[in-house]
């Protein structure tokens, strides 16, 4: 279908999109129905992403990356997202925790822990959410005591994507409680240290390939250096990074709304009712032409929002409100493909089903969408 072009992406990009399709399409794609019954994917399709240069791939040379810029992160999400390949947590990996150790890390973290990531040799996630704080980092009990070289940390947290795989992990714990936002901290933490436990991966409703696990912290020894940035200062470090965050969330929610409008239209065009194709039918046109006018929409806002990113200029505000819309917008343009499907949209063997099912979390995750509209209206 004819559509605006984009100018987003150069050649060098586009030979990427190829060399990334054609490994979704070979080594996830056949895989990503078991992952579902497993609740996890194979460690192995992380090693093979680390080969192929998929992971931390805008960390510098020096710590593995390849040092590109974030362009080729946005390739990854979408031909992802094209597939509707939601087990893959690359993008939190390499886009929200490797950022966090980059950035805030001392030299010896770096070193320590970015090669094996950008290798698929380790796995990462970042805890926040706790049973009774999730949007509302500052409501965060999970607790960090200086005790001589350590820290010694007691909680734990719940919906941890990659959780259940992974080798470390970035913990939101309160250092100063009497503070509150203002005393949060980062904490690496190696899920090998002694009293750091995992649970089984969640049952979802969707994502469910995507592990996704409660964590559990008992007098958990983490060195004093293990600290990212300043003690206390957590809470600021989370706010700088959100904007890239929510709008990864955004890019996903585009492409995969223009992944189920394609389907629909193939789909439409092969099904007959009462002696046509059901997109002879004006209402099918009608709603199919509505929805792929408000996705163009949509992604004309997000690649202007990369843009920005890329110039260092893309404010929270602006972030939050492309995760709010498009995510919206996502649920809507699924749940409007499946009543296109008919009873066929609600049979888990569809992929437009199985989209239907994953896109509901995108408006919880990463903040509310109620959290988005507070966040914007502050700034009316």
């Amino acid at each position: 279908m004819m559509s605006i072009p984009r100018t987003l992406f150069e050649e060098e990009h586009e030979a990427f999109r190829d060399t990334v399709r054609r490994f979704m399409e070979q080594e996830v794609a056949p895989h990503h129905a078991r992952w579902e019954e497993q609740s996890h994917v194979d460690r192995e399709i992380w090693t093979k992403a680390g080969a192929a240069g998929f992971l931390c791939a805008t960390m510098p040379e020096e710590y593995g990356g390849v040092g590109v810029d974030k362009r080729f992160s946005v390739i990854l999400m979408e031909e992802g997202a094209r597939i509707n390949a939601t087990g893959l947590g690359w993008g939190l990996h390499s886009e929200i925790v490797a950022p966090y150790l980059l950035h805030y890390g001392s030299e010896a973290l770096k070193k320590k822990y970015l090669p094996k990531m950008a290798s698929g040799e380790m796995i990462a996630a970042i805890a926040m959410t706790e049973p009774a704080a999730g949007s509302d980092l500052q409501g965060v009990r999970t607790m960090a005591v200086r005790d001589g070289d350590h820290y010694l940390v007691n909680g734990s947290k719940i919906f941890i994507t990659n959780g259940y795989m992974c080798d470390l992990v970035i913990v939101v714990a309160k250092t100063d409680p009497a503070r509150g936002a203002k005393g949060t901290s980062l904490l690496v933490v190696d899920t090998s240290m002694p009293g750091f436990t995992k649970a089984k991966p969640l049952h979802k409703a969707g994502m469910k390939a995507q592990d996704t696990c409660e964590m559990f912290f008992d007098n958990v020894k983490v060195p004093l250096e293990n600290l990212l940035g300043e003690e206390n200062n957590g809470f600021v470090y989370l706010m700088q990074e959100l904007p890239w965050e929510r709008l990864q969330i955004a890019i996903g929610a585009i492409a995969s709304a223009e992944a189920a409008i394609d389907w629909t239209v193939t789909y439409t065009r092969e099904r007959k009712a009462f002696g046509q194709e059901i997109m002879k039918f004006q209402n099918t046109r009608f709603k199919l032409a509505e929805l792929k006018t408000e996705v163009q929409i949509g992604r004309v806002f997000v690649d202007r929002c990369i843009e920005l990113l890329l110039a260092s200029k893309l404010d929270p505000v602006t972030a939050s409100m492309a995760k709010y819309w498009c995510t919206d917008l996502q649920f809507k343009v699924m749940d409007e493909c499946v009543q296109l499907f008919g009873g066929y949209g609600y049979m888990w063997e569809y992929p437009i089903a199985r989209a239907w099912a994953d896109a509901r979390v995108q408006r919880i995750y990463g903040g509310t969408n109620e959290i988005m509209k507070e966040l914007i209206s502050r700034n009316l």
